[in-house]
């Protein structure tokens, strides 16, 4: 039996998109393999003990957070209950508790300075979406030539987070950004933010992401900003 493949099955009849799949996948796969060849037995004869085990390896070996344990928790319980079908008690492996931090807000005048001073228009314009319409970057890198309603002024998210369409508002100062970069990268049709190397997919997250701490260091602030703290102040500037 290839329980792996199973474990895919059952999580693809959710509907996920591919990349919540692949994310999903991280710590059964791991598992799998520590059943296989450091307990030396199937899937099925595992006990709570066992997975205790596996989950303090991960601690201790690997150093990951009490919040990423949890999710190493969820994707076991998931396996154990719809791919071998057994009950799951969650007396036995309790979820672990962990500290909360506020992430780090910059304040309206240090977002537009961070947007004013970005030179790459592409960049920019990603960031200006994201600050001013409350967007995640899955969904800024995800949009489509036709998701941007100029002449409501508005832009339409499709199948954001929990799958769901909505609407996000498109301020002024972001269109005149996005018009500025349409024009000078190619006035791209399809994705809006097409991935270099092949512009039939969109860009990666990641390519905001490391650009955003470059651009930290080119200002000389401290290493602070991320992607989504730019959506805990929404601000039509």
């Amino acid at each position: 039996m290839d329980y792996l493949e199973n474990y895919k099955k059952m999580i693809s009849l959710r509907g996920l998109t591919d990349h919540t799949m692949t994310s999903y996948c991280t710590y059964v796969t791991a598992y799998l393999d520590f059943v296989a060849n450091t307990l030396h037995v199937q899937p099925s004869e595992v006990g709570y003990p066992d997975i205790i085990r596996f989950l303090d390896s991960l601690k201790e070996e690997r150093g990951l957070s009490d919040r990423t344990i949890n999710c190493a928790i969820s994707q076991i319980r998931f396996f154990t209950m719809y791919v071998l079908h057994k009950p799951w008690d969650p007396t036995q492996v309790p979820m672990r508790r962990f500290d909360t931090y506020l992430p780090y807000v910059p304040s309206q005048d240090e977002t537009r300075q961070f947007i004013s001073t970005m030179t790459d228009i592409k960049q920019k314009a990603m960031v200006a979406l994201m600050y001013s319409s409350g967007l995640r970057i899955g969904e800024v890198c995800r949009l489509r030539y036709e998701d941007i309603q100029r002449r409501n002024m508005r832009i339409h998210i499709a199948h954001g987070k929990n799958r769901s369409d909505r609407y996000a508002l498109l301020s002024s100062a972001a269109l005149d950004i996005l018009t500025q970069y349409w024009f000078t990268c190619g006035r791209p049709t399809g994705w809006l933010f097409p991935k270099q190397t092949d512009p039939s997919r969109p860009i990666d997250t990641f390519f905001l992401s490391r650009h955003i701490r470059r651009h930290e260091e080119e200002l000389g602030w401290p290493r602070r900003l991320t992607c989504h703290s730019f959506r805990h102040y929404v601000e039509s500037f």
